[in-house]
């Protein structure tokens, strides 16, 4: 299983970025997939989850309402589209696969198998 994250960068704060994770190995039609992020001298957190076919997305508190999450079941893509970006939203952003649960629950970083290398997303 392999997920590749792309899309970050450095953006002005109000801007907006589009992450995308391929996932190769791995199917996301049928699985919870999510993306986090980690800040320096923080702990991970979930930031988004999607489960497609139920066609059922959770969000942290914190983002709701400013970040989507979606997937394309033909390219095995997920993407975390994030609007309105503050310089809190600065962090590491990683993408997950095979939530062993579902829901919030796959908010949490333990709950996953197999993890992407992460894009850095840097607002100013």
């Amino acid at each position: 299983v392999q997920l590749v994250e792309s899309g970050g960068g450095s953006v002005q704060a109000g801007g907006s970025l589009r992450l995308s994770c391929a996932a190769s190995g791995y199917g996301v039609r049928s699985a919870y997939m999510g993306w986090f992020r980690q800040a320096p001298g923080k702990e991970r957190e979930g930031v988004a989850t999607i489960f497609n076919r139920g066609g059922s997305t959770s969000y942290a508190d914190s983002v709701e309402g400013q970040f989507t999450i979606s997937q394309d079941n033909a390219k095995n893509t997920v993407y975390l589209k994030m609007t309105s970006l503050k310089p809190e939203d600065t962090a590491m952003h990683y993408c997950a696969a095979d939530c062993t649960g579902g829901g919030r629950w796959c908010l949490i970083p333990r709950n996953y198998n197999y993890w992407g290398q992460g894009t850095q997303v840097t607002v100013s």
